[in-house]
């Protein structure tokens, strides 16, 4: 009779393969920088002023995305442009805003 085993065994690793990226979101900071990369890809210096914060922390954000698969970078002259990695991060944030929006009365997604 076969086990379950190999089974969980996947099913604990794509669990722990997709926290990585859970994670990796869940700051404040790093989903505003994700919504500003939304409308384009932009440059350290502008994503500094937007976040509000020094480029120290700016940047220990940022790597801690792009070590996750989120973002992407090019480094152009003296800059360093970012872009969201992966087009589908719009829908996944609709999705979230609409079971926000549903609240804990049905908190089903709209889509």
């Amino acid at each position: 009779m076969p086990t379950a085993a190999p089974r969980l065994r996947t099913l604990k690793l794509h669990a722990s393969d997709r926290s990585v990226v859970v994670k990796a979101m869940a700051h404040p900071t790093r989903l505003l920088i994700m919504e500003a990369l939304m409308q384009g890809e932009c440059c350290v210096n502008e994503l500094t002023d937007m976040a509000g914060c020094d480029i120290t922390t700016l940047s220990k954000h940022l790597a801690v995305m792009k070590r996750a698969g989120l973002l992407v970078c090019e480094k152009r002259g003296l800059n360093v442009y970012y872009q969201i990695a992966c087009p589908c991060f719009p829908e996944f944030f609709r999705c979230i805003d609409l079971v926000i929006r549903a609240g804990r009365k049905n908190p089903r997604c709209a889509c």
